[in-house]
């Protein structure tokens, strides 16, 4: 299908619609050929991980992590000076 700039702005829905079915759409300025609307490919797809595998890439990011220094606070503690012995800020 061939369709001039003008015509594509009015019916822009409609022809994404026809590009991702696979239908060729050339959009023309002054009667020539300017340029092709066409769906886009699926790249990032990514398999699904089974409950033992994401188990395991977790151990293997827990593994690599460094130890918590002595004399430090945790991380899931860290915040504990914003707030006084129930729990309100400060």
């Amino acid at each position: 299908m061939r369709v001039s700039m003008e015509q594509a702005g009015d019916q822009f829905e409609e022809l994404v619609e026809r590009a991702e079915r696979g239908e060729p759409v050339i959009i023309t300025r002054n009667g020539q050929d300017a340029a092709v609307l066409r769906a886009v490919e699926a790249t990032d797809h990514r398999p699904e991980l089974t409950l033992e595998e994401r188990r395991a890439i977790i151990k293997e990011i827990m593994a690599r992590a460094p130890p918590p220094v002595p004399g430090e606070p945790l991380a899931d503690r860290s915040h504990d000076f914003l707030y006084d012995e129930n729990g309100l800020p400060v």
